[in-house]
């Protein structure tokens, strides 16, 4: 089943998104090779892509996961949330109609 991870970031998160990135790319890398990954992203803190020092406000991920407690654990050893980058996250099952 599909899962909704949303994730909210601490103030002025960017220089603990910058250190702990390239793990948490890693990870959700090795989940779209798997072909778990519907979507991941970050939420940009201004209106545009590239927000530059403004940086980010937290992240969304939609991926397959075998249940809610398996996409919890997932989530809750994610790099940036071990990093201290996010202040709250939000697990909840999915269901893709469109």
């Amino acid at each position: 089943m599909l899962y909704v991870i949303y994730s909210e970031d601490i103030p002025n998160s960017l220089e603990k998104r910058r250190q702990a990135r390239p793990a948490h790319i890693e990870r959700l890398q090795a989940l779209k090779e798997q072909g778990r990954v519907l979507l991941a992203g970050p939420f940009p803190a201004i209106d545009s892509e590239e927000p530059g020092d403004a940086g980010m406000t937290g992240s969304l991920v939609i991926a397959e996961f075998e249940s809610l407690a398996e996409a919890t654990r997932w989530a809750d050893v994610d790099p940036y949330m071990l990093a201290g980058v996010y202040q709250k996250v939000t697990v909840k099952p999915f269901k893709k109609t469109i």
